[in-house]
C-alpha cells in the first residue's frame, strides 16, 4: 500500500528554526527521524536521541547540512535522570533549549483482556512517563528563558476512541490531556505547547503491536478512517509549521481531521461505528465472542 507522499527532504525548509536548539526523542526512525531531518534542513541544532544508539547515529549522520548541526545521543525516556542530564548538556552547549520533541513511543495491539500487566507497565512508562520526563526536564528551563516550545507526539488514538489498541489509546489520550492543559499555563511564560495527532503514518509501528490473525497495518488505517499511511516527512513539515505558529493541535491528514470533527459532533455515532468495526475485525480473525 503506498503512502500519502510529501516532498520529504526535498521540501523547502520551514523558516523560523535556524540556529535553534532541539532535542528529538525516538529520533532513530519513523516520525522522530523525519522531524530531525526537517529541523536540520531548517538550520537547527538537533540532538537525535533513541534507545537504540546505532539508529540515532545513522539518522544524525545523514542529516542535511543547512547551517545547523546534528549529533546523536542514546536516551531511554523512562530514565528521568538521563533526560534531565541531556537537557542540561544542551543548555550548556547552546545557552538554552528551544525545542523539545517528546516523540518516543511504543504500541501494543489486540484484545485488552490478553494484555499483561507488564505490557501495560511498559507502554505507560514510555508513552506517558517518558513524555512527562521530557516536560519536567525542559519546561523549567524554557520558563527561565521566557521562550521555547514543547512538542508532544500523540495520535488520532488520543483524540478518538480506538478499540483493540486500548493501551495505546489510553496513553495517547493522556498526552493530549497533558499538552492541552499545559498550554494555558505555558502561555504566561512565553512557552508554546503543540500536540501532534496524526492518523496512521508510514512507519514500522504500523506493523507492530501483536495484532494476531489480521493485517495490523490495514487495521490501523481503516480504524482511523484513512486510505493510505501518511509520509512521515510530510507530517514533519506540517508539525514545524504548527510549532512555528504555536498551534494547539496538528492533525494530519485531512481525513483525520474529518474523523475528529465527527467524534466531536456525534460521539454516539462514532461509538456505534467503532463497535461495528471491532466486531468485523474480530470476525475476520474468527475471534468474535458474540459469534458469527
Amino acid at each position: 500500500m503506498r503512502a500519502v507522499r510529501g516532498r520529504g527532504t526535498g521540501a523547502r525548509p520551514v523558516p523560523g528554526f535556524s540556529g535553534r536548539s532541539a532535542i528529538v526523542t525516538g529520533g532513530g526512525s519513523g516520525i522522530g527521524a523525519a522531524l530531525a531531518r526537517a529541523l536540520a534542513a531548517a538550520g537547527a541544532h538537533v540532538v537525535v536521541t533513541d534507545i537504540d544508539p546505532a539508529a540515532a547515529r545513522r539518522v544524525a549522520e545523514e542529516l542535511p547540512a543547512a547551517g545547523g548541526s546534528a549529533r546523536a545521543a542514546a536516551l531511554d525516556v523512562t530514565d528521568a535522570a538521563a533526560v534531565s542530564d541531556l537537557v542540561g548538556e544542551v543548555v550548556a552547549e547552546h545557552g538554552g533549549l528551544d525545542l523539545m520533541f517528546a516523540n518516543a513511543g511504543i504500541t501494543w495491539g489486540g484484545d485488552t483482556e490478553l494484555l499483561t500487566l507488564a505490557q501495560w507497565d511498559a507502554i505507560i512508562d514510555v508513552n506517558i512517563r517518558g513524555v512527562v520526563h521530557c516536560v519536567h526536564a525542559a519546561y523549567p528551563e524554557m520558563i527561565r528563558r521566557g521562550s521555547g516550545s514543547l512538542v508532544l507526539t500523540a495520535s488520532m488514538g488520543g483524540l478518538c476512541p480506538a478499540g483493540l489498541i486500548t493501551s495505546y489509546a489510553t496513553t495517547k489520550h493522556a498526552v493530549v490531556g497533558l499538552g492541552l492543559s499545559l498550554r494555558a499555563e505555558a502561555a504566561g511564560h512565553g512557552v508554546g505547547v503543540t500536540v501532534v495527532c496524526p492518523a496512521a503514518v508510514d512507519t514500522a509501528i504500523l506493523d507492530k503491536g501483536e495484532l494476531e490473525g489480521f493485517d495490523g497495518r490495514h487495521y490501523y488505517l481503516e480504524g482511523q478512517g484513512v486510505r493510505e499511511p501518511l509520509d512521515p516527512d510530510l507530517l514533519a513539515q506540517s508539525v514545524l509549521r504548527g510549532v512555528r505558529s504555536n498551534r494547539a493541535l496538528v492533525i494530519e491528514p485531512a481525513r483525520a481531521r474529518a474523523t475528529w470533527r465527527l467524534q466531536r459532533l456525534s460521539p454516539a455515532l462514532m461509538d456505534r461505528m467503532l463497535t461495528r468495526y471491532v466486531r468485523a475485525t474480530r470476525l475476520r480473525r474468527g475471534a468474535d465472542p458474540a459469534g458469527a
